[in-house]
């Protein structure tokens, strides 16, 4: 009876699951089709001397602004230079990615829209 009993809870916990995921996809397939992929370069002086933990502050910050903000800009990821800082990031527009820097206090010296992807890859097709 245990046995069962627990089969019983993994089968309810895995369907619950895969309701959760499946929905959660379906949003980032929405979310896809209107947002475009941006490169942010932001001039920040001495960026690249940082610690781990001021660079943890500056991330914590990006990130409940966004949070404030909701579901139409999302950073993806962001490469640290020695006086740049190169990020990517996901957004319905221009605009919200200004917003985003402003709110953030952060320089947006320049926004450029993504217009393809390659990669070694492109080579081979």
């Amino acid at each position: 009876m245990k046995t069962f009993k627990l089969v019983l809870v993994l089968i309810v916990f895995n369907l619950n699951y895969s309701q959760a995921q499946q929905k959660e996809n379906q949003t980032t397939i929405k979310n896809n089709d209107t947002m475009k992929t941006f490169v942010i370069e932001r001039i920040i002086p001495g960026v690249g001397e940082l610690t781990a933990e001021q660079l943890k502050g500056i991330s914590q910050t990006s990130c409940s602004v966004l949070k404030e903000m909701g579901p139409k800009i999302e950073w993806q990821h962001s490469y640290v230079t020695g006086n740049k800082v190169y990020c990517v990031y996901k957004a319905e527009n221009k605009e919200l990615i200004e917003e985003h820097a402003k709110k953030g206090g952060f320089p947006a010296n320049s926004i450029s829209e993504v217009a393809t992807l390659i990669s070694p890859a492109t080579a081979e097709q």
